[in-house]
Order: C-alpha cells, then structure tokens, then sequence
C-alpha cells in the first residue's frame, strides 16, 4: 500500500517537471517535443501556457470564425470618399462642403424599417410593459397624425398606413429620432436573446414582464438570468456559467447609421478601380451610376424611373397607364434598384434619421482639421457604468437596463484625446462669434437638431443626392422620414473573416556564403 502511494506520487512530480520543461522548452524557442509546434493554436504565445485545458487553469481561447452577419444586415465595406455635396449648392447653405474622409467597415440594414418589424416591436412592448408601465409603449407609438394636411384628403392613411396589411412591407413614418433610437436598442436585446436560444444555453421567455426582460448588458453583468436551457462549461472551475463578451457569441448594439457611414453606404463607390490604382475613378450624384434618375440600360427596363421621388409640381407618380415611380406615396421597402451594396431606397422613398446632431459648420471642421476624417461624427457624449462602491454596476432600471452617467470633467482632464464629456458644440461655429445656437432666439438650430438624409417621395430630384442634408428636432416627425439600423465591424474590414493588415507569404533564400 505504502509503494503503491509513494509510485503515484512520483508520478505526479515527473507530469509536473514535465510540464515545466515544456512550457521552458515552449518559451526559450527550445524545441524539445513537437507538442510545442502542434499545440501553437492552443498554446500562448508569450508563455507556452496551454489554453482550453482545466489542468492549466482552464484560461480560454475562443476558435472564432468572424462576427455573424445580423438579420436584414448588409457588410459595408469601408474605405475613403468624398463626404459632402456633388452637385451645385442650389440652396446656398454651404453646410455639406466637400472633404475627404474615411469610414471603417460597418453594418447597414438592406431596407427601411417596415410597419410590420415596427408592430412587432410595439406589440412586445404592450405585452412586457403594458400592465405596469402603459406609457412605454405609448411613446413608441408612430405620430399617425402626420398624415393630416388642411388641403388634402389623407385621413385613410392616417387611420390605415401602419396598421392595415397592405403596407406591411412599407416603411414606417411619423417615428421621431428618439424613438428610432429606441428601437435599436430593443432591437439589439431581441436579436442576441434570439442567438442565445439558438445556442442552446436559453429556452424562449414569453412571460417576460416589466424589469424581469431580457437585455444585453444586464445579462452580461448577471443581472439577468432567464430561462437557462444549458450554460456553457466554464474550463476554470469544470461547473457551468453564462455567456460572456468573450465567447464572441452575442452581436454588438444596433444603432443608427453616422451621416459618414449613411452618405459612404449610398454612393456605394465600389469596384470603380483601375487595378493597382487607389483613387475612385468617378464620383456620383446618386446612389447610383449616372446622372440621371432613369435606367440606362437598353433592355425591357430602359427608362424606368430608379426611385420613388416627386418629378414636378402635383406629378408623384405619373399619369395612369404609364406611371413613372409607381407610387404616390412611400413605396415597398424593397421595390426600386437596389445599390452597389445592396442596399434599397438610399435615394427616395423616405428620408431616414442619422445619428449626428446638426450643425451647418461641421464639414468646415473636418476638411480645417485632420484628426477628425476617420468614423466623423458629430454627438458624441461620452458615459460609463454607473457602479457601487465595491465597484459592481448598480441594479438595473424598470425597464431592465443598466445605468449610465457621464464622466466628469475631472476624470477627462489629464487626457490627451478628449477633454469633454459632451462634444456636440465641439467647433460648431459659436467661438468664432458672440451668437449661440439658441433656438426661436438667434437659429432654428439647437442641441436637438439631427440630421436626415435621402431625400423622400415628396422630395425633388435634388434631395436625392446623399451629400444633401437637412435636420428637424429629435422629438419632431413627418410623414416623409423613416430609418433603418447599422451596426459596427468588429475585426476585420472584408468581411470574408480574414484578419485586417496586408499578410505577405514571401519565399525566403538563404544567404549564399563566399
């Protein structure tokens, strides 16, 4: 009995030793096993640690293919452009100035935001919230009086547009920026609880009520539990545990698309290259190919109109028996010619919410300073956790968020990159002159304002173009304004989940002694 403990014993110190001259072997370049080799993928490349293997402390390295594309999005490429008009200013507003800029691969939405998808979110909202907090869902309801005008017969559409089956796949209107906003964020909570029961590790709630909802951040934080199906195995303590940012399973938020990436999105300047040659061959004054807004090509579809927009004074669609856009009103999310993208109505149809408060200076900011041209954007507030004193996030909200609050100016001071917790006045105009964006004193324009782009069904040719722009309050609706979501790129920008950075394969020779 005495041998037999004494044998395992020594047993045990020779797998240690060895382990401690593998991971030697491993970190001096001293090749003693071809384990060092084999295991590169599991191994670390700064210790020899083995990944993945409980008996090393179970530290972990995902195998990961690349980020999933999420439901209705498009891969949008990034590169440079030229941000800002391509036209004649025929407004005299000189607040889209030309300049050059780089956006980083993102996520666009194929289409505008449906009455169906937009339903479906407010049904959820009646049905999570509507006993407790009904005004949750009140303030996501379209504004449908939008439709109303003095001198016209639009009550149907008032009563019928977002609700009656024949516009399901129409875009919603009468959505205020805030509202849209709101959306993303739901939306982003629906799609990753989505790939979490597809997973296998959540089994679908449908009594989620009030507080008790599902959201991404709460559940990171472990604030949220649900209704667990199958954990996944955590390596360090051979129990399970709930997914983590780490596992690469969970998307990034939806948003709202920045005016940089909607204005990249719709030009769609893609493969107009000449090989080994980095400068765009040719601008565009639409979203696509061409200076005018008929179809070239000579086939069945020559001449055709290629978006939804008003011609002439009382002409929105043409005469009968040969109307032009064949809508009088918003069209089908997907009807008309798709982009270079893929991508439908970046010209026409309605005009859509972009994240950047408006300021007619900011195009003069980016093309003074060049530390602004990559990702520009205008808006940015900069929040953190909101956490106790031992550090942990605070309880979550009614509606199951996190908290958030601003940095403070004392936390941002002795940085180098930014210095102010809220950059929406950031070089907007107002050092160069004693007036300030107060608005109904000096301007129209305030902190509220955000920008649309696209132009819409009852817009002119000009408003088309994506380097036009205009703004309306954050609170404010119309008939002729809807959105569609972006998302980020996380990794690398070609989306075919290869890593970013040029990689050579270059066949070395050795050097020829004399």
């Amino acid at each position: 009995m005495f041998f037999a403990v004494k044998l395992k014993t020594m047993n045990t110190l020779n797998i240690m030793n060895r382990s401690f001259l593998l991971i030697l072997a491993c970190t001096s370049g001293v090749l003693l096993t071809p384990s060092c080799s084999k295991s590169s993928k599991t191994v670390s490349e700064t210790t020899g640690w083995s990944y993945n293997d409980p008996k090393w402390g179970g530290y972990e390295k995902v195998d990961y293919k690349g980020q999933d594309t999420g439901p209705n999005l498009v891969l949008v490429e990034g590169g440079t452009f030229t941000m800002g008009l391509s036209q004649e200013d025929v407004m005299y507003e000189w607040n889209a100035v030309p300049r050059r800029v780089t956006v980083t691969s993102f996520y666009m939405d194929e289409t505008e935001v449906s009455n169906r998808e937009y339903r479906f979110y407010t049904e959820w909202l009646g049905k999570t919230f509507g006993g407790t907090y009904p005004e949750v869902l009140i303030d996501a309801l379209p504004d449908t009086l939008v439709w109303l005008d003095e001198l016209s017969y639009n009550e149907p559409m008032a009563e019928q547009y977002f609700r009656y089956p024949s516009y399901d796949d129409y875009p919603v209107v009468g959505v205020s920026h805030v509202q849209a906003t709101e959306f993303c964020k739901w939306r982003t909570d629906r799609v990753n609880e989505t790939r979490l029961i597809r997973q296998g590790v959540l089994n679908p709630n449908l009594e989620q009520k009030d507080q008790d909802n599902f959201n991404t951040g709460s559940y990171l934080v472990g604030q949220y539990e649900g209704n667990v199906r199958k954990n996944v195995k955590d390596l360090a303590t051979g129990e399970s545990r709930p997914v983590k940012i780490e596992d690469g399973i969970l998307l990034p938020g939806y948003r709202l698309p920045t005016e940089a990436e909607w204005e990249y999105a719709a030009y769609a300047l893609k493969g107009n290259l000449i090989p080994g040659d980095e400068n765009i061959s040719a601008g565009r004054t639409y979203s696509w190919s061409g200076n005018t807004v008929r179809y070239g090509k000579r086939d069945k579809y020559q001449g055709a109109i290629l978006a939804n927009f008003k011609k002439g004074s009382g002409d929105y669609m043409g005469i009968a028996g040969k109307l032009n856009d064949n809508a009088a009103g918003p069209g089908p999310v997907r009807a008309y010619l798709p982009n270079d993208f893929g991508l439908y109505n970046m010209s026409g149809n309605v005009g859509e919410w972009v994240m950047d408060v408006y300021r007619p200076m900011t195009s003069s900011a980016l093309r003074d300073e060049e530390n602004h041209d990559l990702n520009p954007f205008r808006g940015s507030k900069f929040t953190k956790m909101v956490k106790d004193e031992d550090g942990r996030p605070v309880e979550k909200d009614s509606m199951g968020r996190l908290r958030y609050e601003f940095y403070t100016k004392e936390e941002l001071a002795n940085r180098t990159n930014v210095r102010t917790n809220d950059a929406t006045n950031y070089r907007d105009g107002d050092e160069y002159s004693e007036v300030t964006y107060d608005t109904d004193v000096h301007t129209l324009i305030s902190n509220k304002s955000r920008v649309y782009k696209g132009g819409s069904w009852a817009d002119r040719a000009y408003w088309l173009s994506p380097g036009t722009r205009r703004f309306m309050d954050e609170d404010q609706t119309s008939r002729a304004i809807g959105f569609r979501c972006a998302m980020n790129r996380l990794g690398g920008a070609t989306g075919n989940n290869t890593p970013d950075g040029n990689t050579f394969q270059v066949k070395s020779k050795r050097p020829v002694r004399r």
